[in-house]
Formats: structure tokens, sequence, C-alpha cells
């Protein structure tokens, strides 16, 4: 294990966060506000990664997988408490540390659960600053990290590896490393134009349109306002907000692959973009039908309702028009257990990843299948390929390790005085980047106790990093020579 070389490295990345402290600074000034939060929180980032940086300069040892899963890790809990500096130092917000921890990881994480309450009355720059943790958090600041690491002689391979999202994290975009972060993180922020720029067009502010442009295309859900988007009541907004939740919730690699090629045919002949589409259009439609039913809404505004909340809540996203967990019968659970799914693997979204679900359903057809033809072979295909066993049993391996976290955290915050419910969805929001959650946690996260917040913290990074990133470090095989 070279911690020497862990340790460089994180004084590098951390030397490059403290520079996204100047854009707050920036709208401090325009809008008169007072920038030395921020100026101190650039002052304490950048002087503790260089002296890091400084100190151990002279390690050139070369990175091996343990270092990249252990640089991960490490600099999103470095991230997460350097970037609650902000939060706690703003006498408007008065936050706890805990406070501003849970609400800094929660940022970077994309979850966009929050603990602040009156938004709309908070200083510009800490609003922006909040939407802008979301976007660098969406793509992976480590993924744009890679692009320039090898410059300074440090391959990035590893920290690529444990930082994408989905079963299969060894395929590449171009030859090289830094041209695929560089591929990856061009399409994020022509995204993030095109969609600010339509938000613009539809109505919002230029400061708006830029802050939910950042968490549409992060998937992160923060907004500036408390009502979310129903602050707007634009049905123009609305669509707008759609369109980008499902294009930033699907493969980046199809994105890139859509703009090499020239066509978007390849969209409609992959099996999990289907699948996924697939699942949003039925619920889209039941969710409909059970609120026209229950005489919520006239037809045409149950479908415009149903239609933002389903695509907000399935892509993991968490804006809100209409605040879903109130409405009644079995229809709050049935969108927030689409939140478990999420978006596809490669995109920005959390949830498990529609290409694990897609994939443990086929796996549950061949079963049946076998026990009509015990001697017959039925592999398992996506996409007409067949699916190696190895990433069969590591899709399995992660369901089953979901499931046993899952349950102990939620144990857990019951011990803590949470009902069943409000834990249950507590957890549920928070290891699938989700936000919003059901019962005490609807709104907001303020009123839970302080470990709970910190081990919902916990959770929230297990969910942005795959849970098997994190917890390899807790394994004693890791640290052994």
């Amino acid at each position: 294990m070279h911690l020497q070389v862990t340790a460089k490295v994180l004084g590098i990345l951390l030397v490059f966060f403290s520079a996204t402290m100047v854009p707050p600074i920036l709208i401090a000034f325009i809008y008169d506000e007072s920038y030395l939060v921020f100026l101190r929180a650039f002052g304490i980032t950048f002087s503790f990664g260089a002296t890091l940086w400084i100190l151990f300069s002279r390690s050139n040892s070369d990175m091996r997988t343990k270092e990249g899963f252990l640089i991960t890790v490490f600099f999103y809990i470095a991230l997460g408490a350097f970037g609650a500096i902000p939060f706690v130092d703003s006498n408007g917000l008065n936050l706890a540390l805990h406070d501003g921890l849970f609400e800094s990881f929660s940022g970077l994480t994309t979850t966009g659960a929050t603990v602040i309450q009156g938004l709309d009355q908070l200083p510009k720059s800490i609003l922006y600053y909040r939407q802008q943790l979301q976007w660098l958090g969406g793509m992976g600041i480590i993924v744009l990290a890679v692009a320039i690491l090898p410059m300074l002689g440090i391959g990035g391979m590893q920290l690529y590896r444990a930082e994408t999202p989905g079963p299969v994290k060894d395929s590449k975009l171009t030859p090289r490393i830094k041209e695929t972060a560089l591929a990856l993180w061009s399409i994020y922020i022509g995204l993030t134009v095109i969609c600010g720029a339509a938000y613009w067009l539809a109505g919002m502010s230029l400061f708006d349109s830029i802050c939910h442009s950042f968490s549409t295309i992060a998937i992160g859900g923060f907004s500036t306002h408390d009502a979310s988007i129903g602050y707007f009541n634009s049905p123009i907004i609305e669509s707008v907000g759609i369109i980008f939740m499902l294009v930033a919730s699907l493969n980046f690699a199809l994105h890139f692959f859509a703009l090499k090629e020239k066509t978007i045919a390849h969209y409609f002949s992959d099996d999990e973009v289907k699948f996924f589409l697939s699942i949003l259009l039925v619920s889209i439609a039941l969710v409909t039908f059970l609120l026209w039913r229950e005489s919520i809404y006239q037809p045409n505004i149950a479908l415009r309702m149903s239609t933002f909340e389903v695509v907000s809540i399935f892509t993991t996203t968490g804006f809100s028009t209409a605040g879903f967990s109130y409405w009644p019968s079995i229809i709050p659970l049935f969108i927030f257990l689409g939140a478990f799914t999420g978006a596809c693997a490669g995109s920005t979204g959390g949830g498990m990843k529609v290409i694990r679900v897609l994939l443990i359903w086929k796996q549950g057809i061949r079963e049946v299948h076998r026990l009509i033809h015990p001697h017959a072979v039925f592999p398992v295909k996506v996409n007409h390929r067949h699916v190696p066993t190895e990433v069969m049993q590591a899709v399995w391996g992660f369901f089953s390790i979901y499931v046993i976290i899952f349950i102990f955290i939620m144990l857990a915050l019951m011990l803590m005085g949470l009902d069943f419910l409000s834990a249950f969805s507590a957890v549920g929001a928070t290891i699938n980047n989700l936000g919003p959650g059901l019962g005490a946690v609807a709104e907001n996260y303020q009123n839970l106790p302080i470990i709970a917040k910190l081990l919902l913290c916990f959770s929230m990074a297990l969910g942005r990093l795959e849970i098997f990133t994190l917890l390899v470090l807790f394994s004693p095989m890791f640290w052994k020579k």
C-alpha cells in the first residue's frame, strides 16, 4: 500500500477543489453579498491540499487499484468535510457542524436531501454553491481530475474504475483515460448549457436557469426555492425538466456515440433504455389513473403531475411540483419504490441502476425456463450479447450487500426513534441518492438526531460509490501487502 502517493494525489485534488470556491465569490460580488465565507473556505482547502502535495511531492510510486479505491473514498470524505465549511461558517444559515456535513455530502453525492429551510431568503451565493456542489458531484469530480492527473505524471484509470457507476467498469470510450474523461465532461458541460438555455427561454430568471440546469443534469434535485420546480407553476418549465432529466439519466456512452456517429438509432436498440422507458410509461399511466380515480386532479392535470413526479423520482432527481408524498392511497410508496431501480448505468443518476434490475429479471426468467427444461442452456443476453458469469455474480453480490446494509441502517434509525416509514424512506432516499422521502423526512431532514444524520451521510456515500468501492476499505485483505 503506497500511502504516500495517496496523500499526494489527495492534496492535488483538494487544490483543484479549492478553485471551485471562486465562482461563489463572484456571485457574492454581483449580488453585493459577503464573500468572506468562501474566501476562508478557499484558503483552508487550498492550504491543506498544498501542504499534502508538497510534503509527499517526491513520492513517484505507481498508483495501483488499491490506491485508486483509497483515493476515491478519502477524496469524497475530504470533499464532504471541506465542502461543509461555507455552510457552517455562514451566519445566515447557523448550521451546526453535523448539519453542514449533511448538506455538503448531500450535494456532492447528488442526493438532494436537505436540512436547510427558507431557501427563498438565502443569499444567492449560498444557493449557487449548493447547486454547484451537485453539478461537480454529478459526473464525478474525480473523472475531471483524471483528465488532468496524466499531465502531472499520475495515471488515472484506477480512479475512473472506482468512480464509474454500473456493473461493468472497465470499458472506455476512447483509448486513453484522459480523453475518456474529457469526452464525458464535454458532453456533461454541453448538456448543462443547453438545459440552462432551455430553462431561461421557458421563463426562469438567468440565475435560476443556471442553478437548476446544474441540478437537473447532475440528477441532484437541489433547488433555489422551497417549493422546488413547483415554485414556477409552469408546464413549459416542467417539460424542459422532464426532457433533461431523462437525457441525463441515460448512459453517457450512448450520448458519446450519438455525437460520434451522428445518429440516435442506438438509443432505441439498447435493452437498458427500452426497459427503463417501459417502466416509466407504465408507471406514469398507473399513477395518472390512480390520481384520477381518487379525484385529486382532472385527467389532464393528473397526467401532467404524474409525469413530472414519476420521472423526477424514478430518475432519482428529486424535484417536486406537487409533493407526491401527500398523495393518497399507495401512490407515494409506489413512486418512491421506483427510485430503487434508478437511472441507467453510466449516467449521473442513482439507485441500483436499470441494467442490474434488468439482469436480475432476466436471471429470474431463466430459472423459470430451467424448471421447464432442466437440461437446456438459456444464456442471459443484453443487446444480443451473452452476459459473462462474473458480471452476473457481481450483480447478485451487489444486490445482496445492498439489501443487508439497507436493513441494518434502517434498524439503526428505528432504534433512534424513527417510525418504520420514515426510517425506510430515509435510507432509501439516501442510499439511492434520491433526496425526498416519506413520513418525517418528506420535506426536510432537520429534525433527525445527530447520529442519524451522520449515518445517512455514510448511506449517501455508499450509494454514490456503489457500495463496494467504500466497503472494500473495511476488508482486512485490502490492507494486506
